[in-house]
C-alpha cells in the first residue's frame, strides 16, 4: 500500500520519541508536556456528575452550550474580549484539534503560512498534512524579539496567515504590546489572518501580563483564538480546546471541526466549564507554584553546566547543551538520559536548522518530588 504523499518525510515528534526513550530507560519525563499534577477536585467532580447524571451524548458541534457561555465570560474577564458564545467560540478536540480544524477552514492548500522560530513541532506538521506552505521567520534568544522589519521581510507572495504562540512553546516567550501592534500593521498591510495559541495564558511569571493578539487594534477582525484548559486545569488526556473568531470564521470553523471530530467529550466539557468558576486565588496559586519550579529548575541547569534560557511563561524551558561537545541536539538528549536518567526534548523539534543543535527543552509541569528528583539527577552532568 502507498503512503500519501502528505505524509513524506514527517515522522512522530522527537517529543514522542524521546518519552518513549524515558521509558525504555525508566528515567523521568521533563520532555514531553504531560502536565500530570493533580485535576482540580471542582473540575475532576464536574465530569463526574456529569457521567452521572447520563449526560454522555453527543454535544452540538460548537460545543455544549454551557461551557460555551462560561468561556465567553472569561474572555471577556481575563482577556479583554467580548464573545458571542452562540456564533463566535466553537470547542474542539484540544487546541491542537482547534488549530487542524481552523487551517483547513480558512487557508487553501499552497497558501503559506508563517511560523516564528523556534516553534512547536505541531504548528508546522500540521500545517504540511494541510497542503500549506511553511514559511519561518526567526527569533533571536534570549530575548525572542519580533521586529517589524523581520517580520516584513518573511512575508512573501503566498503568504495568507501567520502563528503566534503566545506564551510560546517551547521558549517560554511571551509578546509583548509593541510587539504585537507591529504584527497588527504587518498584518493589515498583507490582509493575513492572525492563528494564536494562548494555551498557556495562564501559567506566566514575574507579573508579567497575557496579551491577547485579538485585543490588539486591528487584529480582532482578522485573528483565530486559540485556547485551551489542558494546562490551566491539568486534564491534558481530556483533549478539550476552543476558538474565538468572527462568527463567519466561527461558521467554518465547526463545519470541519464536525467533519473531523464531531465534537469534543460531553461529559468533559461540562467538567471544564465547572473550572471556570475557580476563585481567583486558583489562577494566583497555578502562577506561584509554576514559578518555584522554574526557578528550580533553572538552578539544577545552570550547576549542570547547560544555561537555561530563563522562560516568562508556559512550564518549559530552553537549555544550551553546546559545552557537552556533542554534533547534534539528539545526541545530547540521548547522552542527557543515558547519564541522568532525566528526558528533555532536541532543540532540533523546534528549528529548520543548526540553530536548534545547541539547545534541549526541559518540561518542569511535575509534581514537586518528581522534579526535585530530576533537579538532583541532573547533578551529574556538571
Amino acid at each position: 500500500m502507498r503512503v500519501a504523499n502528505r505524509l513524506q518525510g514527517l515522522a512522530q515528534s522527537e517529543i514522542r520519541r524521546m518519552t518513549r526513550e524515558c521509558e525504555r530507560v525508566g528515567g523521568i519525563n521533563l520532555g514531553q508536556g504531560i502536565c500530570d499534577l493533580p485535576t482540580p477536585p471542582l473540575v475532576r467532580d464536574g465530569a463526574i456528575a456529569a457521567i452521572r447524571e447520563n449526560r454522555s451524548t453527543y454535544s452540538f458541534a460548537e460545543g455544549a452550550r454551557e461551557l460555551r457561555d462560561a468561556i465567553a465570560r472569561k474572555l471577556a474577564r481575563d482577556n479583554g474580549l467580548q464573545a458571542d458564545p452562540a456564533t463566535e467560540i466553537c470547542v474542539t478536540v484540544g487546541a491542537s484539534g482547534a488549530y487542524t480544524a481552523a487551517i483547513h477552514a480558512l487557508l487553501d492548500a499552497g497558501d503559506g503560512i508563517l511560523l516564528f522560530e523556534p516553534y512547536y513541532g505541531y504548528h508546522l506538521n500540521a500545517a504540511v498534512v494541510a497542503g500549506l506552505t511553511p514559511e519561518f521567520a526567526t527569533l533571536r534568544p534570549p530575548e525572542f524579539t519580533l521586529r517589524e522589519d523581520a517580520l516584513e521581510a518573511a512575508i512573501t507572495s503566498r503568504t495568507r496567515a501567520v502563528v503566534v504562540c503566545t506564551p510560546s512553546n517551547p521558549s517560554g516567550k511571551m509578546f509583548r504590546s509593541d510587539e504585537l501592534e507591529a504584527l497588527a500593521r504587518v498584518a493589515r498591510r498583507h490582509d493575513l489572518l492572525v492563528i494564536t495559541d494562548e494555551i498557556y495564558e495562564y501559567i506566566r511569571y514575574d507579573g508579567r501580563p497575557h496579551l491577547s493578539p485579538a485585543a490588539v487594534a486591528g487584529l480582532r477582525e482578522r485573528t483565530v483564538t486559540i485556547m485551551g484548559l489542558s494546562k490551566t486545569f491539568s486534564i491534558t488526556g481530556w483533549r478539550l480546546g476552543y476558538t474565538f473568531a468572527p462568527a463567519e470564521m466561527t461558521r467554518a470553523i465547526t463545519l470541519v471541526n464536525d467533519l473531523y471530530f464531531v465534537c469534543a467529550p460531553t461529559p468533559l466539557q461540562l467538567g471544564a466549564a465547572r473550572g471556570f468558576d475557580a476563585p481567583r486565588s486558583y489562577f494566583d496559586e497555578l502562577q506561584s507554584g509554576y514559578q518555584r519550579k522554574r526557578d528550580r529548575i533553572c538552578a539544577a541547569l545552570r550547576r549542570a553546566g547547560l544555561e537555561p534560557i530563563v522562560p516568562e511563561g508556559a512550564y518549559y524551558v530552553l537549555a544550551d547543551c553546546a559545552r557537552l561537545g556533542f554534533k547534534t541536539s539528539l545526541q545530547a538528549a540521548m547522552h542527557v538520559l543515558e547519564t541522568t536518567g532525566v528526558a528533555s526534548v532536541p532543540g532540533s523539534a523546534f528549528y529548520r536548522g543548526a540553530e536548534g543543535e545547541k539547545l534541549l527543552r526541559f518540561c518542569f509541569a511535575k509534581d514537586d518530588e518528581v522534579l526535585d528528583l530530576a533537579c538532583a539527577r541532573l547533578a551529574a552532568l556538571g
